[in-house]
């Protein structure tokens, strides 16, 4: 039996390249019918990175010049009649990352001069917005058709300067110039696509531009990139099935392994589930389950933001927060959790519509497990070879149920870390607990809550359940007796595994684990 033939378009972004070349693709050109229905033209989407924005840009951009031979089939095809040939402007400002001031002049002029060598210029048209303007009246005037203007990747220029003051400022008014024309070009314009991370609301193109409608976080549009639970049964359907017999399983067995890796993701209210579009698309390719998303690179700001904030790495799981912060520009933000969210590394697990709030989380096992390996260093040791080994060995020891050689390698891995690394104080040595147990792989709770109190570790392993209680420069006996007067183990009685309780104290003075105490129920 001749082999079956799946391409898919890993790095591809271009629609008319992914539908001549036969690769699969998720068709979204419903939300384009849904665009045309109500009569919108002037649209912000806001979208982690490699999560598709570029690819729907590339969608719409064909639409608009009108090629219907590209849309036979899909859903745009069952709205479209007419087809009319617009002239469509595309920018894409990707290229304009770790730019400065001169540099991203440069590149305006750069992605300005096509189109100028298309429709003309005139000499008293000598800065990028005047550039703009003059583009956009000519190719109405000489088409007879009004203008689509596409921006990609609009804030691509401001997220590594962020935070810092002076450069922010200078680029950002760049930025502002540039983008400030397109509501007085409305006369000539038919639709205005912007794609971005996050919204800097002090940009014109938000301040000033106050017809901009913002679909980020509406119900309506949540699947727009991605690729959603309904989308991957069906229209993927076929490529779960031969990726679950690649490896000897069930439909229904692969279908929850993708889940845990890869879906998770909620961009509003009562969003459907969506899964990374970059990792499935690969995973599916090589038939493997890797952090594909976040192993492609984490942006230097996200480090930074958790600097400025002072978040440790411990503090991103089920964090609450109010519905007004997500309107709120990176220059005025109080938390990191607003672009965190907007990043991807944490998503929406649930709204509560009477206190308007969302509970942030980590969206599934590849960010959780990414973030924590990406910012480990910053705590353990920065040698990412000397981490996985005592790791491996910890696990080893718990596995076996030997808590004290378990806790001796500890000791000693502990006693090794650089005084430069952060394991000064009792939250230090609590985050330090929890990365360890947490990048074994094994399913680690920190202070976990219950009706009888709160313990500070909690690990489950397949035959046991171990609960820690730490102190800082105190005793193991008063962590062991801590445990039994609160009652942390009742929670866990039921389970039928194992329980132990372990009382550990750490000496600051050594700056290592002092004694400890391990007690078999």
């Amino acid at each position: 039996m001749e082999e079956e033939i799946r391409r898919y378009p890993i790095g591809i972004q271009t629609f008319q390249k992914i539908i001549e070349g036969n690769y699969i693709y998720v068709d979204k050109t419903k939300y384009i019918a849904e665009f045309r229905k109500q009569g919108m033209q002037y649209v912000f989407l806001s979208r982690p990175r490699r999560f598709g924005k570029s690819l729907f840009a590339s969608t719409l951009h064909a639409y608009f010049e009108g090629h219907k031979e590209l849309f036979e089939g899909l859903a745009i095809s069952e709205y479209e009649k007419d087809w009319v040939r617009h002239p469509v402007l595309h920018f894409d400002m990707s290229g304009a990352k770790h730019m400065e001031k001169d540099s991203l002049k440069d590149y305006l002029d750069f992605i300005l001069s096509p189109y100028e060598d298309k429709y003309g210029k005139r000499d008293n048209e000598k800065s990028p917005n005047t550039r703009l303007i003059g583009i956009v009246r000519r190719a109405y005037e000489q088409t007879g058709q009004k203008a689509v203007v596409i921006i990609d990747e609009y804030d691509a220029p401001l997220l590594d300067v962020v935070h810092e003051e002076k450069n922010l400022k200078v680029l950002r008014q760049i930025m502002q110039n540039f983008y400030s024309p397109l509501k007085m070009l409305d006369p000539y314009l038919e639709f205005v696509f912007i794609t971005g991370i996050t919204k800097f609301s002090q940009l014109s193109i938000f301040s000033e531009l106050n017809n901009l409608d913002n679909i980020s976080m509406t119900d309506q549009y949540c699947g727009i990139c991605g690729i959603s639970k309904a989308e991957l049964t069906t229209q993927m359907r076929r490529d779960v099935e031969l990726f679950a017999a690649d490896l000897g399983i069930t439909f229904d067995e692969m279908l929850l392994k993708l889940t845990e890796y890869y879906d998770g993701y909620h961009f509003s209210k009562h969003s459907e589930d969506i899964f990374n579009p970059f990792s499935m698309i690969i995973a599916m390719s090589k038939h493997d389950l890797g952090n594909y998303w976040f192993g492609s690179g984490t942006p230097s700001y996200i480090i930074n933001v958790l600097k400025k904030y002072h978040y440790g790495i411990a503090d991103l799981e089920r964090r609450s927060t109010l519905v007004s912060e997500f309107d709120v520009s990176p220059e005025q933000m109080t938390s990191p959790l607003p672009l965190l969210y907007q990043s991807g590394y944490l998503t929406i697990k649930k709204f509560n519509p009477i206190l308007n709030r969302y509970t942030l989380d980590y969206p599934n096992r590849e960010v959780r497990l990414g973030m924590l390996h990406s910012l480990s260093p910053n705590y353990l040791s920065p040698v990412t070879s000397d981490n996985d080994s005592f790791l491996g060995d910890f696990l080893e020891s718990l596995y076996e149920g030997d808590v004290n050689a378990a806790l001796e390698r500890m000791r000693a891995y502990l006693g090794s870390i650089s005084n430069r690394l952060s394991n000064k104080s009792e939250r230090d040595v609590q985050t330090i607990f929890y990365l360890i147990f947490s990048l074994m792989g094994a399913y680690v709770r920190v202070e976990e809550d219950s009706a009888v109190g709160r313990a500070d570790v909690v690990v489950y392993m397949p035959d046991s359940v171990f609960v820690f209680e730490l102190k800082f420069d105190g005793s193991a006996e008063a962590a062991l007796r801590q445990i039994d007067e609160k009652g942390y183990l009742v929670p866990y009685s039921a389970d039928g595994r194992k329980l132990y309780k372990i009382g550990v104290n750490y000496d600051s003075a050594k700056r290592t684990l002092g004694d400890w105490m391990v007690r078999e129920e």
